[in-house]
């Protein structure tokens, strides 16, 4: 790799991991930000994302960065879908969303 390559590289890594922190202060609430403020970090850091990074650098960013991770996976998620997700927090979330409509058709069926 040439050293203007090398350097654009790490500019673009650079990027993606401020913006990743950025968003990760936000969402853990560490940073305040109204919605237009968070609108603006999330399409910075989806457009930084869609540039070619080495896999192993930005499975390292996604790993370090759980909110960078989730916009990630979402932005990719026709091609193959919750593929970062562990399968048990899947599994979970679709036993709460059952249980959840099941309450609700139990609470239905005893108001009508």
């Amino acid at each position: 790799m040439s050293a203007p390559n090398i350097a654009s590289m790490k500019n673009r890594l650079q990027t993606v991991i401020a913006l990743a922190g950025v968003l990760e202060r936000i969402e853990n609430g560490r940073t305040p930000a109204d919605a237009d403020q968070y609108q603006v970090v999330v399409d910075r850091l989806k457009s930084a994302l869609s540039e070619a990074l080495p896999d192993d650098v930005l499975q390292a960013v996604l790993d370090a960065h759980p909110s960078a991770a989730e916009l990630y996976e979402n932005m990719h998620y026709e091609q193959s879908g919750l593929s970062r997700s562990s399968l048990e927090r899947s599994i979970g979330s679709e036993m709460v969303a059952a249980e959840v409509l099941a309450r609700l058709v139990r609470s239905s069926k005893a108001k009508g």
